[in-house]
């Protein structure tokens, strides 16, 4: 893969869906909302990249001791430091523009997103907890430029839904990048667990299995919910949770006997299973929403 493509992290766009959440289930499909919401995602494209080289940059000697990290573009010293600024204000400068074009509520949400992954990647990144809620900061941001941004009311359940799916993910990779550390070499881990070294396994399990219980509570709530059946005038949403389940299950099976969760956007692509239950789901709601 080209360094350039390396560093911006293309694959990861897969998680600047969210935006289209709102829309989705907010039943405006029309030509002018789809057009607005692909030009958040576009927008946040950018600005995730933007973030990505960001954290290279600030963490470019840790990542040099990591057994992955290291053969990223900076750290590896394909890409120099330079270039890469030179990127990272083109590629924020980007987003603000498409940002702006949709509303000043999505460039709020872009603008938002990356001044808490300043704090993100100089300090706060170390900080157990809080280093997750940080991270599922960035989603609900996504959310919130996919409805508010474009002018439809995000609804309390979702967002409790993305909340949760975001925060369950972000401790599975915490778990994953526990299992890739253990066992490795002494002086390396001391250069690159960090926050690491406040969780545990048991910790981790622990709030995995909190947040994906309440994943599946809040999104089965929302499908049941009056105001859900009345807004979309049908009550089979709740055929979709089973695929909901499945995915959390199936992610929790990868976490512990593959080896996944470090990369959530690869680990979709790459199992089957995952990215069928996706489509799967997405078709069917779609279907049953029309």
């Amino acid at each position: 893969m080209p360094p350039l493509i390396k560093l911006i992290r293309p694959h990861q766009y897969l998680k600047n869906s969210f935006v289209f959440i709102g829309p989705l289930f907010a039943h405006q499909w029309d030509l002018s909302t789809l057009y607005e919401s692909m030009m958040t995602f576009a927008a946040f494209c950018a600005m995730a990249s933007a973030v990505y080289i960001l954290n290279d940059l600030v963490d470019v000697e840790t990542d040099r001791a990591h057994p992955i990290k290291s053969k990223r573009p900076i750290a590896s010293r394909e890409i120099s430091p330079l270039s890469a600024k030179i990127l990272l204000v083109a590629l924020f400068l980007t987003s603000v523009g498409l940002s702006i074009n949709v509303s000043i509520y999505v460039a709020a949400c872009t603008i938002s997103y990356f001044i808490i992954n300043i704090f993100y990647s100089l300090s706060l990144k170390h900080v157990v907890i809080l280093d997750v809620f940080l991270i599922s900061s960035g989603f609900m941001l996504r959310i919130l430029a996919g409805t508010l941004g474009l002018g439809i009311a995000p609804s309390a359940w979702l967002l409790l839904c993305g909340l949760m799916i975001t925060l369950f993910m972000g401790f599975s990779k915490r778990r994953a990048e526990l299992l890739m550390l253990k066992g490795g070499d002494k002086q390396d881990q001391a250069l690159t667990r960090r926050v690491l070294d406040d969780y545990s396994p048991i910790i981790l399990e622990q709030y995995i299995a909190i947040t994906a219980a309440c994943t599946i509570l809040s999104y089965g709530l929302y499908t049941v919910s009056p105001k859900t059946i009345q807004l979309h005038n049908t009550e089979n949403l709740i055929l979709t949770l089973p695929f909901v389940m499945y995915g959390i299950f199936r992610y929790i099976f990868l976490l512990h006997r593959h080896s996944k969760g470090n990369d959530t956007a690869k680990d979709l692509l790459q199992d089957p299973h995952l990215l069928i239950t996706v489509i799967l789901w997405f078709v069917i709601t779609l279907w049953i929403l029309q």
